[in-house]
């Protein structure tokens, strides 16, 4: 009796443990879901943002905004590309390892335009700009080379496959093509297997030659019976007398 109870209570706490493990990860995975939508959320609404500070306004604050906004777009197009390359084509793993460096001087950037933005000296502020420009296009064009040299990669994958399906596809279809070689090669088959056949059977030319041509008038002479058919008539018994 206590050896049942204390089973009962031990596959009582697996399933309560079970059950809290089960929950912890369900919560887990809600919670980062969440944190997604809200983070991608957040983002768009700060490009959106950005796009309306780059157009509608002029000097400083539209100039910081569209830096601010051409990074964030190399990032994250050169973000997707390599770690959407990175699943299929373990050598972009590397690639990847490069740009999460270059995205810390990336955030670094973006946190500092970002900080400008609210500047009240616009004339200090306009005369940072150059080199603001010169560290956003060396940044820009750093993610914009990995993430073209992913893509001239993942394509020519996708040409020398294209090609060499396109070689096999002709060649069994250049085969389904040659019905010609079929019908000899049975033909070959069958003569080679009723020569066979005769010289073990006795059978065939050079068996009719050694039986002599006596034997042919004889099986000739045999005349066949006339096949039966349903339309015709049933044939009268000739008379005896």
């Amino acid at each position: 009796m206590e050896a049942a109870l204390i089973i009962f209570a031990l596959m009582l706490l697996a399933v309560i443990g079970l059950g809290a493990y089960v929950t912890v990860k369900a919560v887990g995975a809600a919670k980062r879901s969440v944190e997604r939508t809200v983070g991608q959320a957040r983002r768009t609404v700060e490009d959106t943002t950005l796009r309306a500070k780059s157009f509608g306004q002029v000097g400083v604050v539209g100039a910081l905004a569209q830096l601010r906004l051409d990074l964030r777009t190399s990032m994250r197009a050169t973000e997707q590309a390599l770690s959407e390359g990175a699943r299929s084509d373990a050598s972009l793993k590397e690639s990847l390892g490069l740009f999460q460096r270059l995205s810390a001087h990336g955030r670094e950037l973006d946190a500092e335009l970002k900080r400008l933005e609210q500047e009240p000296d616009r004339q200090r502020t306009a005369g940072l700009l150059p080199e603001l420009r010169e560290r956003t296009a060396r940044i820009v064009e750093s993610a914009d080379s990995l993430r073209w040299a992913a893509r001239d990669r993942a394509r020519r994958f996708a040409e020398d496959d294209l090609s060499t399906l396109s070689e096999q596809i002709e060649m069994e279809s250049g085969a389904l093509r040659d019905w010609s070689r079929e019908p000899v090669d049975d033909l070959a088959a069958a003569a080679a297997a009723w020569d066979a056949e005769a010289q073990g059977s006795g059978s065939g030319p050079a068996a009719a030659q050694a039986h002599g041509p006596a034997s042919g008038p004889a099986a000739l002479s045999q005349a066949a019976p006339a096949p039966d058919y349903p339309w015709q008539k049933a044939r009268r018994p000739e008379s005896t007398t």
